[in-house]
């Protein structure tokens, strides 16, 4: 199924989703996206609402990453989009990015006002070991969709050591292993 066509309901006609569902469930997403908003995206759009199946949201997920800006925000421009057209993009980002701002205004006021206290410099610490473990139990349920091939596995092992143990640049390790990917998809398909 494309990306930029709806999904189907139960009875088989398409899944009719408004804007205003949309800016509530991209709020839902920012405002819980505590560490790193892919784990509560996946969880929302996949487990509960159903909006995307596990495939499609890796497929929407591999585009954002690859487009320019933050990843979650790209996502959010496509369901959007692919929901309710342009005014589901402008709920998805105002939905997205809304709460997020005026919360980090207020967080950075009080970060000024109270940042070099111990008891504060100790919570960001174990906050940050939260972030990372979400980020690693999104990328393993993600893993689950992939197919069973060894290519696949050899391209997120290589992108794994270029950028995560050989701290190469990520556009120089997306611009040699993209296309070396695609065509090898392109090869097995033959």
């Amino acid at each position: 199924m494309s990306l930029t066509q709806p999904s189907h309901d139960s009875a088989g006609g398409p899944e009719k989703i408004g804007a205003l569902d949309i800016f509530f469930t991209f709020t839902q997403i920012s405002v819980t996206g505590f560490g790193s908003p892919m784990f509560w995206t996946h969880r929302v759009l996949v487990e509960r609402k159903r909006w995307l199946t596990e495939r499609e949201f890796i497929q929407a997920m591999a585009l954002a990453q690859l487009l320019p800006g933050p990843v979650n925000c790209n996502l959010s421009v496509m369901v959007g989009y692919r929901f309710a057209g342009y005014t589901g993009v402008a709920a998805a980002l105002a939905g997205f990015m809304g709460w997020p701002f005026l919360i980090l205004i207020g967080v950075g006021m009080l970060y000024q006002r109270y940042g070099q206290l111990e008891l504060v410099q100790q919570a960001l610490s174990g906050m940050s070991a939260v972030a990372a473990g979400l980020l690693l139990a999104t990328g393993f349920k993600m893993t689950a969709a992939l197919p069973r091939h060894w290519r696949p596995w050899m391209f997120c092992a290589l992108a794994f050591a270029g950028v995560g143990m050989l701290r190469w640049p990520l556009l120089g390790v997306v611009a040699v292993l993209v296309p070396l990917a695609v065509a090898a998809a392109w090869g097995e398909r033959r």
